[in-house]
């Protein structure tokens, strides 16, 4: 099974367990003549052999296979971790602008999605039949006194302990109108004019970009349509995926730096919170960042890096090169002697750039190979692992009479003159050199 492995005493297979055999003469003086032709040494068809210690490797092989040994030991750091996020508007500083009666859109003016409006400024116009007697009872109620009507403020006292009648329609019909999405602006024109207006002005309601807009011309629209959405963009809020075995290190109130590297944007910040909202395609939990935005830099769904000083906790780190991940185990290779090394399954914890926490499976003291592991892997998983299926055959071999295989007990020719006989030192697997 395994002709490579040539010993000077009777014993077992290392690799399978199965028991070695004596060699014949010129087989055995072949073996040591190019064991000692000038000090070369035992050629050998691998580079590692299994030992009670795990898998053997001479120095100067391991060398040839690039492999590094290193001491684990214990430390404390600080880990950066970058983030992905995408910006969005401040919930508080976003606003809908939706019909508050049913009509339809006479003419829009030229903001579109993207632009940029100022406060009161006229987006467009629509038809409201409905809203017609309410605007001519205000016209009316608003003639009384022939002065400016403010937004909502009271009426003034008429001197006799109370708000006259008409002035008592003039502050309904004042909040009707405001409930129809009649502008503060256009009610203090309409007070102002004294005439019913031929349309209803759509206004924004805040110094901002226009992230949407629904409106057509021509379109009718119910109540409650969204025909505007306007964020105020001074600030912004940055919505980062972190993943939850590292958002144990993330509290509210840390700095962080947000960063568009293309453009050399960098903000300095700070987190706001943690939301309670998993992500399920991209398994990650939601970290909020809420931030000045001068200059309107950032704009809603572009994406920008989060970079996160975290400290982390005193344990045990290695190279992330040094472990193993098959997917289902992580494992790391120990030295156990002189050139001797075994697998060891850990289990990890946070990953800081190239290092990564082992929080179980290691000590510090233990030395580990850091790199070379994968001729260290395919050796242990071509390698089968010693077990009591093997039927040891503890018969002696006759020294006169046909030695025994380990292959049923067939025999071999007979055993050459004494002169010729191998030396009883030499043993072989079966099947070994020819």
């Amino acid at each position: 099974m395994h002709p490579s492995i040539v010993e000077d005493h009777p014993g077992d297979c290392p690799i399978c367990s199965m028991k070695l055999v004596p060699m014949a003469a010129e087989t055995a003086a072949r073996a040591h003549g190019a064991a000692h032709v000038e000090g070369a040494p035992a050629p050998r068809a691998a580079l590692a052999a299994a030992s009670r210690d795990g898998i053997a490797i001479a120095p100067d092989h391991q060398k040839l296979l690039g492999m590094t040994v290193a001491t684990v030991r214990e430390g404390a750091g600080t880990r950066t971790l970058r983030l992905l996020g995408r910006v969005a508007p401040d919930d508080k500083r976003l606003y809908r602008v939706n019909a508050g009666i049913e009509g339809s859109i006479r003419d829009l003016g030229p903001a579109t999605a993207g632009a940029f409006v100022k406060k009161d400024e006229v987006l467009g116009s629509f038809y409201a039949p409905g809203a017609l007697s309410v605007v001519q009872l205000f016209v009316l109620n608003s003639g009384v006194k022939h002065a400016a009507v403010p937004g909502r403020a009271q009426p003034p006292d008429d001197g006799e302990g109370g708000p006259s009648l008409a002035k008592a329609n003039l502050q309904q019909r004042l909040m009707q109108l405001e409930n129809y999405g009649v502008s503060a602006r256009q009610r203090e024109e309409i007070a102002r004019a004294g005439h019913v207006p031929d349309a209803i002005w759509i206004v924004a309601p805040t110094d901002g970009f226009v992230l949407a807009r629904s409106a057509t011309v021509g379109m009718k629209f119910n109540r409650g349509d969204e025909l505007f959405r306007i964020a105020d963009l001074r600030r912004v809020w940055v919505v980062a995926d972190v993943f939850p075995g590292d958002a144990r290190h993330v509290r509210a109130g840390m700095k962080a730096t947000v960063s568009v590297p293309e453009q050399g944007i960098s903000l300095r910040t700070t987190i706001a919170g943690i939301l309670p909202q998993f992500d399920g395609a991209t398994r990650t939990l939601k970290v909020r960042l809420e931030l000045d935005n001068p200059g309107h830099v950032l704009r809603p769904d572009m994406f920008v890096e989060v970079a996160l000083p975290v400290k982390l906790p005193p344990g045990v780190a290695i190279p992330a090169d040094a472990i193993v991940d098959s997917g289902l185990a992580k494992t790391v290779f120990v030295e156990t002697g002189d050139g001797a090394f075994e697998p060891r399954r850990v289990e990890t914890g946070w990953r800081a750039g190239d290092q990564v926490e082992i929080v179980k499976g290691l000590s510090p003291g233990d030395r580990i190979v850091t790199s070379g592991t994968f001729f260290l892997d395919s050796e242990t998983r071509l390698r089968p692992q010693p077990s009591g299926a093997a039927v040891e055959d503890r018969a002696a071999p006759d020294p006169t009479g046909p030695a025994r295989r380990n292959d049923g007990g067939a025999g071999l020719p007979s055993a050459p003159p004494a002169e010729a006989r191998p030396d009883p030192r030499t043993h072989a697997h079966a099947g070994a050199l020819p």
